[in-house]
């Protein structure tokens, strides 16, 4: 069984891990509201997607 010889050093496990962190959302200004989404998606908050309105939005029912 392979057992490690000696004990790895915290500098050098982090070094290891620096490349483990999850990426940031990525958003864009939705341009008829203002409030954040993600690129290429409906609107959470106005339902316009392209300019246009496609479904109205969850607050207005």
């Amino acid at each position: 069984m392979a057992v490690p010889k000696k004990k790895v050093s915290k500098s050098r496990r982090d070094k290891r891990r620096s490349h483990h962190a999850l990426p940031r959302a990525n958003v864009v200004e939705c341009e008829n509201c203002g409030e954040l989404k993600r690129p290429h998606h409906l609107c959470t908050a106005c339902g316009n997607y392209g300019g246009r309105e496609v479904t109205e939005a969850a607050g207005t029912v």
